[in-house]
């Protein structure tokens, strides 16, 4: 009896967006939600390296950049068909995060965080390198990475909309796949207590690195997908304050929910946008401000405390029972 309760909101939620697409601001908030979306999946997968598996990355953006680079490089230079360009993305993200991933998980904790930092920063410094001016574009970035026809975000945006609804849905079941099956349950021990977890004869680095890939798979897809609604990709995406807008993200929605880290996208988006209309060049002050708050006032991120009281008020109203219960 308790699946289908959890399962009507999700609904609601997935055929409200899908009636988006008849409003009369259908383009404006059609773009709105393509970048909530694609933001969402990012979160996401910084959700399963920080929440569920405890691993503090800043440089998570190298992930998000590169699938973006590696789409319009191939897309625009090498004139390949967009399945078969997302195609390669997969492979570069998984051989990217393997050798990342066995090299920094040698450490751990702030270390393992200053060498993510040193690999992201070396992709950002390489898409940024005039060296490559004619490829990447340099600081200028590499533009006019276009879809087939149908997807174009310009001329057929209502598809490239529910195509990203599609593409976020997929993620979020993988995803959720991932942490309710027996490997994503290791991932959640190694959180708690890495030393027990080897104790029990688990090899917790194999379980890190899977993660890693993981993560960093979704990372990528999601990177590509916004190259290709911005048409698009610049340097910015591989920097470090993209790893920290994902890092606010997340927190802001609750780490280790999955669904939290897409609230706390699309509030950081829709935030971002409002307090850049309102106040302009100092909207971050308002925006650093507001996110003070929310981590004061909702420690756990939004779902996590709602979670959390949740818990708590269904204890005391079962011992309020048991209390007021006749002898």
């Amino acid at each position: 009896m308790g699946e289908p309760a959890r399962v009507k909101p999700g609904l609601k939620g997935l055929s409200w967006l899908v009636a988006l697409a008849e409003t009369g601001h259908a383009k404006f908030w059609q773009g709105m939600f393509i970048q909530m979306l694609i933001l969402g999946v990012f979160a996401m997968s910084y959700d399963l390296l920080l929440g569920y598996t405890g691993i503090i990355s800043f440089g998570h953006a190298m992930f998000y950049g590169t699938g973006g680079y590696v789409l319009g490089l191939l897309i625009k230079h090498a004139r390949w068909p967009l399945w078969e360009a997302m195609g390669a993305v997969i492979v570069v993200a998984l051989l990217q995060s393997f050798v990342i991933g066995a090299l920094s998980l040698r450490v751990r904790g702030v270390y393992l965080a200053m060498v993510t930092l040193a690999f992201a920063e070396f992709f950002y410094i390489l898409a940024e390198a005039t060296d490559f001016r004619q490829y990447t574009g340099a600081d200028d970035g590499l533009h006019g990475i276009y879809p087939p026809p149908f997807l174009n975000p310009t001329e057929h945006r209502t598809n490239f909309y529910f195509f990203t609804l599609l593409f976020f849905a997929i993620m979020y079941a993988a995803a959720r796949r991932l942490v309710n099956s027996p490997t994503g349950q290791v991932m959640i021990a190694i959180r708690e207590n890495e030393e027990r977890v080897a104790m029990l004869g688990y090899n917790p680095f194999i379980y890190k690195l899977i993660a890693i890939m993981a993560s960093s798979l979704m990372a990528a897809l999601a990177g590509a997908l916004n190259a290709l609604f911005n048409l698009g990709v610049t340097p910015s995406v591989l920097s470090v304050s993209t790893t920290i807008e994902v890092l606010a993200m997340t927190i802001v929605g609750g780490v280790g929910t999955l669904s939290g880290p897409v609230l706390g996208a699309a509030i950081v988006h829709l935030l971002g946008y409002w307090l850049n209309r309102l106040f302009g060049p100092s909207w971050m002050l308002f925006f650093g401000i507001a996110f003070v708050l929310i981590v004061v006032f909702l420690p756990y991120g939004i779902v996590g405390t709602w979670r959390a009281r949740s818990f708590q008020w269904k204890e005391a109203w079962r011992r309020y029972l048991k209390y007021i219960k006749p002898a």
